[in-house]
C-alpha cells in the first residue's frame, strides 16, 4: 500500500528531502541518556549542551553525517578498580540531532562535565536572477 504524504502535492516541488528528514527523525533513538539542553544564543546561533559527567575528551566524538550531528561517548572500564557500589555507570551512548540545511558546527567544548556544541546558520546573500525568456517560432 502506498504511503500518503503532505509532500505529494504537485505544488510542493523538490521537498522530498523534508519527508526523508522526518523519517530519519522518527528513527532516532528516544533513549534519554545523556540529558541535554538546546539554547538559542541569537537569531542565527544555537547551543546543544549534553551532561557527560565522567567522560573525558578522549571518550567523546562528534561527527556530522548527512546533516545529522552525532555525539558518541564510550568509556573503558578500568579492570583494576573494585566497586562496592556502582551508581555511576560507564555506559556508551550515541545522541543524534538532525540539522537543517546550512547549519554548521562552529565549535565544541567540554567543561565541568558538560559538552557544549555551538551551531550557526550563516545568512546567505540574497540573489535575484533575471531569467531570459526565449522565443520559439
Amino acid at each position: 500500500m502506498a504511503r500518503l504524504s503532505v509532500f505529494n502535492s504537485p505544488l510542493l516541488l523538490g521537498f522530498d528531502h523534508f519527508e526523508r528528514a522526518l523519517d530519519r527523525v522518527s528513527k532516532i533513538s528516544s533513549d534519554g541518556y545523556p540529558p541535554y539542553n538546546i539554547e538559542q544564543l541569537g537569531d542565527n546561533a544555537l547551543r546543544i549542551t549534553l551532561a557527560v559527567a565522567g567522560f573525558t575528551m578522549g571518550d567523546l566524538g562528534i561527527t556530522v553525517e548527512d546533516n545529522q550531528l552525532v555525539v558518541r561517548g564510550k568509556q573503558v572500564d578500568e579492570a583494576e578498580r573494585v566497586y562496592l557500589h556502582r551508581g555511576i555507570a560507564a555506559r556508551q551512548f550515541q545522541r543524534a540531532f538532525l540539522l537543517a540545511d546550512g547549519i554548521e558546527v562552529k565549535s565544541a567544548e567540554l567543561a565541568q562535565g558538560l559538552l557544549s556544541v555551538d551551531l550557526v546558520r550563516p545568512q546567505p546573500e540574497r540573489i535575484v536572477r533575471k531569467i531570459k525568456i526565449l522565443a520559439r517560432d
